[in-house]
């Protein structure tokens, strides 16, 4: 079963923008009950010691992993952190700040500059609307960090509730809009 989910992991990793190696060694961390060493990692995956080196060293760079020492041992031993919360957010942070701060840095920039023609302004509205919805995202997802994980797995399990919710606050809204609609535009009743 571990084997199988290791090796998931380094499937998927390509998938989300890291290399297969460095995916099985995140599962591995993930799963392992105890902080391990390279040698470790490197026998219990088969890899190459430079693999697992340049691996860990990846981790580090999005803060997955974490280093701890042991007393009177000098190597390093790395683990994943406990709270899937915790991991998540750390991700989620990582994303934001190699990903979207560089867009969003970009349409800033963008429209900033003076449209001359038609298709400049038509291309800088598109750009304005992707940075609109881009900052409301931001402000959620800074929102949602700022929950403690219980709160937001309660946010979570919500969705299909608050999706009902507004689904009926539409239904409502655009009833009586469309009541309204159609009485206006109704030809007065006979002898009005």
């Amino acid at each position: 079963m571990n084997r199988q989910f290791v090796s998931h992991f380094g499937e998927m990793g390509s998938r989300w923008g890291i290399n297969r190696t460095v995916g099985q060694i995140y599962a591995l961390l993930y799963l392992s009950p105890r902080a391990l060493n390279a040698e470790e990692i490197s026998e219990t995956l088969e890899f190459s010691r430079s693999n697992v080196s340049m691996g860990l060293k990846e981790l580090q760079s999005w803060r997955l992993v974490n280093l701890r020492h042991h007393p009177g041992d000098r190597r390093e031993y790395f683990e994943a952190p406990q709270d899937v919360w915790e991991i998540f957010r750390r991700l989620a942070e990582e994303r934001r700040r190699r990903e979207i701060e560089p867009t969003q840095s970009m349409l800033r920039s963008a429209l900033l500059e003076e449209a001359s023609s038609d298709d400049e302004r038509h291309a800088q509205q598109r750009m304005q609307e992707m940075y609109e919805l881009i900052e409301k995202l931001m402000t959620w997802f800074d929102d949602v960090q700022r929950l403690k994980p219980e709160t937001a797995m309660q946010l979570m399990g919500m969705g299909a509730a608050v999706t009902r919710v507004l689904d009926f606050k539409d239904r409502l809204i655009g009833g009586k809009g469309k009541a309204a609609k159609d009485g206006a535009s109704a030809e007065p009743p006979a002898g009005s």
